[in-house]
């Protein structure tokens, strides 16, 4: 007999909760290294569209993305987090990732191109 792996118990919010969440799209128009950063980390400049602009974020993801590769590259991320002082910069998003086997950030982004600024329902 084995035992069966516990299940872990998630706290539920309201469908109201979950639309106060801005997840949107958003393209990387630059991305450079932050050697400035306690972990590894890249400066990225981000274009939600003509409602939201442009917005910058620190991101530590520099295992699986070069700066270069990450340039054009749509992703997901939380505009209406309060802004946050990053080493000598201000993270104005937080750009969304998962982890992967080895706890390393993969992006999240949509499947094909899509207009900027969209947001995830």
């Amino acid at each position: 007999m084995t035992d069966a792996p516990q299940q872990t118990t998630l706290a539920q919010i309201s469908y109201a909760d979950f639309e106060k969440v801005e997840i949107r799209v958003g393209r990387i128009t630059r991305a450079e290294a932050y050697p400035e950063a306690r972990k590894p980390a890249y400066k990225l400049w981000l274009d939600f569209g003509p409602e939201i602009g442009e917005k910058r974020s620190s991101a530590q993801i520099t295992k699986h993305y070069t700066p270069e590769a990450l340039v054009g590259r749509q992703v997901l991320a939380m505009v209406n987090f309060p802004a946050r002082q990053i080493g000598k910069m201000i993270s104005e998003v937080l750009v969304l990732g998962v982890p992967d086997a080895t706890g390393e950030v993969v992006l999240i982004g949509p499947g094909h191109d899509v207009p900027l600024g969209g947001k995830l329902f």
